[in-house]
């Protein structure tokens, strides 16, 4: 996605977009011991270890606005052209990023160029994605449009060295309020303010997204969707298709 839509999505972002600490941990420990990371996509700054020397790298001013001061600074760029030396990181990181590319090949490679040691992607399994209700029973355009953008996991193991791939389950009080970490507070989706703050809904056109949710609405007044999915009450956490992808680089190349 250029600069422009995330300067509209970005408005009050960070409010609905905090990060979730079981995530943090578990991109934390992929980093493992690097200690200079690049963090491409950078957005608001979520997810950047703050033990570690870190440099930004985001392409919408509003997104590099909302970074908070204690922050490392952000470097205005985009991922098929980053603007740093070869071999200058020990690790890159990136969260929800390359879908908003527009040449992932040429990303991957720009990555590859200033990272040493190794490469950590949240993404997404979109096979898994497609079977979360909302995608599923409501909007199966989603998926349809994310399998334009987002790189397969296939796609990445082809493409990056030494690939290890991780189920990441998102937890019922996930504080990262993406549009599928809300797979138990149906209601989230209705709230213009929550819907600002994920991608989606600013790439499906209105006349997709309005009648779906007004029949989400009437499902949920009817008492529709709770008999249709009450077993999620009951479920702490659940696999919509997060995966932690990390790429070992080799020493010398």
């Amino acid at each position: 996605m250029k600069a422009p839509a995330y300067d509209r999505m970005g408005v009050a972002y960070s409010e609905v977009r905090r990060a979730d600490p079981r995530f943090e941990t578990a991109i934390w420990a992929a980093l493992r011991d690097a200690r200079s990371v690049l963090n491409i996509g950078a957005g608001a700054g979520s997810y950047e270890p703050p033990d570690r020397e870190v440099i930004a790298v985001e392409p919408s001013p509003v997104m590099i606005a909302q970074r908070p001061p204690d922050a490392a600074p952000a470097i205005q760029g985009v991922a098929e052209d980053i603007p740093l030396e070869d071999g200058i990181v020990d690790a890159t990181m990136g969260v929800f990023t390359m879908q908003h590319w527009d040449d992932v090949d040429r990303g991957l490679a720009e990555v590859l160029r200033v990272t040493r040691d190794r490469v950590v992607f949240l993404t997404l399994d979109l096979d898994v994605t497609a079977e979360m209700w909302l995608c599923r029973d409501y909007l199966p355009e989603i998926v349809e449009h994310d399998r334009k953008t987002f790189p397969t996991i296939g796609k990445l193991e082809s493409t990056l060295p030494n690939v290890c791939v991780e189920a990441i389950p998102v937890p019922a009080d996930c504080t990262d309020g993406f549009c599928i970490a809300l797979w138990n507070r149906p209601e989230a989706h209705l709230d213009p303010g929550v819907r600002r703050s994920s991608s989606i809904w600013h790439l499906l056109p209105d006349l997709v997204v309005e009648p779906a949710l007004d029949r989400l609405r009437r499902d949920l007044e009817s008492g529709e969707w709770g008999r249709r999915y009450c077993e999620l009450g009951e479920t702490d956490s659940l696999d919509v298709g997060l995966r932690l992808v990390t790429a070992e680089l080799p020493r010398y190349r």
